[in-house]
């Protein structure tokens, strides 16, 4: 049975947010860690400075991508908390003007001018403040900036994702270890991209095609320099 409790059971936009950070986190520590690591491999003729690169890069990008995401999210959260405030302000000043407001807002949506007035009326009787900050402004409990969540899933995705091609490189050859990382590298885009596509509900091929593109064009810039600097370690 449909309730208000369990209505969002066959939704995914309430994992937006979570889901943003984490795909986020774990396709650039996939791309940056590889891209790093074939830069140096493509000029290095021993194994421990790649190891060395990809170590340094795994620790100081989720370190990085975490911090990163807080301050982010963090100033949507700054702007959100601001407009709420303005609109209690705007409320308490001029009631009568926001509530018109209110009514062309649910006029707009389809309602006729009279029932949008008695919604805007009724609902500002409730909870005026609530209902403009989700109806006039957008902000809902779903779409609300959440730093910590955000922080933490990127932070944790960056490492797993950093830490699969570090494990392609301690156990592939030397020789050729650009082209080993390239093709576990595509293979482990295409696992995130297919997880990514069925955790949000949207089509996986164009998951996979497009996180697919993205990393090789930047794992083949970052060979390219590694090969055109050409300075063997």
């Amino acid at each position: 049975m449909l309730t208000l409790d369990n209505y969002l059971d066959n939704h995914y936009i309430h994992r937006s947010n979570w889901l943003r950070a984490a795909v986020l986190g774990a396709n650039d520590g996939i791309i940056s860690i590889s891209s790093l690591a074939i830069g140096v491999a493509a000029a290095s003729t021993t194994k421990e400075p790649v190891v060395l690169a990809t170590v340094a890069g795994l620790v100081a990008g989720a370190l990085s991508m975490a911090a990163g995401e807080y301050v982010s999210v963090s100033s949507q959260t700054d702007i959100e908390k601001g407009d709420i405030e303005r609109e209690r302000k705007e409320l308490k000043e001029m009631p009568e003007q926001e509530l018109n407001l209110l009514a062309q807002i649910y006029e707009q949506r389809g309602l006729k001018k009279e029932t949008a007035r008695q919604v805007a009326l009724e609902l500002t009787e409730a909870d005026a403040l609530g209902t403009h900050v989700r109806d006039e402004l957008g902000i809902n409990e779903i779409s609300q900036a959440h730093p910590i969540q955000a922080a933490m899933a990127s932070g944790a995705a960056f490492t797993v994702g950093g830490l699969l091609p570090l494990l392609v490189i301690l156990f592939a050859p030397v020789k050729g270890m650009e082209y080993w990382l390239y093709g576990f590298t595509i293979i482990f885009l295409m696992v995130l991209g297919v997880a990514a596509a069925k955790t949000g509900g949207s089509n996986p091929l164009k998951a996979v095609l497009r996180i697919a593109i993205w990393g090789t064009i930047a794992m083949g810039l970052s060979a390219f320099v590694g090969y055109l600097f050409g300075v063997k370690i």
